[in-house]
C-alpha cells in the first residue's frame, strides 16, 4: 500500500470520528480501490476511527490484496462486509456508518440482522468527499489518459471519409486508445455523424458518413484507473454556414465554460457561462444537458456541472467542459475537454486542438 493510500486512510478515520461514528464500512468497489489500491468484484474496508483499517477479500484476490497491502490487516472471506461487521463488533464498536448510496436495501437488511449489537447508521459520502479534491498522482494518471485520448484522435483521422461507418469509426478510435497505451477504453465511444449529431449520446450504428456531414466523436482512455473524456467535431468536406456558425458558438460557449473553472467559483456559474452564450445566440433550448462533470476514477462523478448543481469548484479538482448546440433533423456539434482547476487558472489536459477541422 502506497503512501497516498495511508494518508487517505487517515484523512478517513478522522472524519469517522468527526461523524460520531467507531468505524466506517466501505462497500463501495471504487472506493475500496481508492483507499488501498485493491480493483476487484468483491472486497470490503473496515475503516476505524481509532485503530487499524481492515481489509477483506475473497481468496481469488487475496494474493493481490496482500501484495498491494502490506501494512493493513487482511480478512480472506467471500463475505467480505459480514465478516469486517462481525469484527467491528467484537472489538467493541458501537456505532458503524455505511454507504448508504451503495448499499441495496436487501443487502442492508442482511447485514443489520447480523447479531452483534452494533448500530449500524448511513454516515453519507466520506469517501467521495475526499475523492474530490485529487493529488498530483492522480492528476499526473488523468493527463497520461488524455493525452492517450490526444494519440488516438490523431490516428483515427485518416479513417473520417466518406464511406466509414460510425462503428467502424468507434472501433478504430477504441482499437488506437489501447495501441496508444490505455489499460482499456473509459466508456463506450460514441461517434455520431450527419442529422445523428443531433442525439447527445447517439450509439453509432452503420450509418456511412457522407460529404458535407458534420461527425462528432466522445471518447476517452482509462490509465492506471483514472478517466479521460473528450469531444471533438470535424467537417467532412467545406462546412455550410450554418454548420460554421454553431461550431464557433459552441467553441465561444466552451471557452467561457473552461475560463470560469477557477476554484472558489460556484458549478452553477460554470454551467452558466456556456450557458448565456448559446442562448443569447437563440440557442438556447438546443444545449440541454449540463456543461461537465467531474472526473477521476470514475468518468462521471463529483461535481456535477449544470444549471441544478451545487457547491464550489476547489483546486486540484478535474472536471470536463462540454456544451453543445443539437439542431434535430440537421446535426449538432459538442466539444469536450478535461481540464484541471487551478488557483492560477484552468490546466486543460486534452490538447488537441478545438479548431474546426475540415477532411
Amino acid at each position: 500500500m502506497g503512501e497516498e493510500h495511508e494518508r487517505r486512510l487517515g484523512a478517513l478515520a478522522r472524519l469517522v470520528a468527526d461523524n460520531g461514528a467507531d468505524a466506517l464500512l466501505v462497500t463501495r468497489l471504487i472506493n475500496v480501490r481508492y483507499l488501498t489500491g485493491l480493483d476487484s468484484s468483491n472486497a470490503a474496508v473496515l475503516v476505524r476511527a481509532d485503530g487499524p483499517a481492515v481489509l477483506a477479500t475473497d481468496a481469488r484476490y487475496a494474493g493481490m490484496a496482500a501484495e498491494l497491502c502490506p501494512g493493513l490487516d487482511l480478512v480472506v472471506e467471500r463475505r467480505a462486509a459480514a465478516a469486517l461487521l462481525g469484527i467491528a463488533a467484537d472489538g467493541g464498536a458501537g456505532r458503524v456508518g455505511f454507504e448508504a448510496h451503495a448499499l441495496t436495501v436487501e443487502r442492508h437488511a442482511e447485514l443489520a440482522a447480523l447479531d452483534g449489537g452494533v448500530a449500524f447508521a448511513p454516515l453519507g459520502r466520506l469517501v467521495e468527499e475526499l475523492r474530490y479534491v485529487k493529488d498530483e498522482t492522480e492528476i499526473a494518471l488523468i493527463a497520461e489518459a488524455c493525452a492517450i485520448t490526444d494519440r488516438a484522435f490523431d490516428a483515427v483521422l485518416p479513417a473520417l471519409r466518406p464511406g466509414t461507418t460510425e462503428r467502424e469509426i468507434a472501433i478504430a478510435l477504441e482499437r488506437a486508445m489501447i495501441d496508444q497505451g490505455a489499460d482499456e477504453i473509459a466508456f463506450p465511444s460514441i461517434v455520431a455523424s450527419g442529422p445523428n449529431g443531433a442525439v447527445p449520446h447517439h450509439h453509432p450504428g452503420a450509418r456511412p458518413i457522407a460529404a458535407g456531414d458534420l461527425v462528432t466523436m466522445d471518447f476517452g482512455a482509462r490509465y492506471r484507473g483514472y478517466n479521460a473524456d473528450m469531444t471533438r467535431t470535424v467537417a467532412i468536406g467545406e462546412p455550410a454556414a450554418w454548420q460554421r456558425e454553431i461550431y464557433d458558438l459552441v467553441l465561444r460557449a466552451q471557452l467561457a465554460a473552461v475560463a470560469a473553472a477557477v476554484p472558489g467559483t460556484d458549478v452553477q456559474a460554470v454551467d452558466g457561462a456556456a450557458r448565456e452564450v448559446i442562448a443569447a445566440a437563440g440557442h438556447g433550448d438546443a444545449f440541454a444537458h449540463g456543461v461537465g462533470h467531474g472526473i477521476g476514477l470514475e468518468v462521471h462523478e463529483a461535481p456535477l456541472m449544470g444549471y441544478d448543481g451545487t457547491g464550489k469548484l476547489k483546486d486540484r479538482v478535474p472536471v470536463t467542459a462540454e456544451p453543445g448546440v443539437y439542431l434535430a433533423g440537421r446535426g449538432g456539434v459538442r466539444i469536450e475537454d478535461t481540464l484541471v482547476a487551478r488557483e492560477d487558472g484552468p490546466e486543460r489536459l486534452t490538447r488537441t486542438t478545438k479548431e474546426l477541422l475540415v477532411l
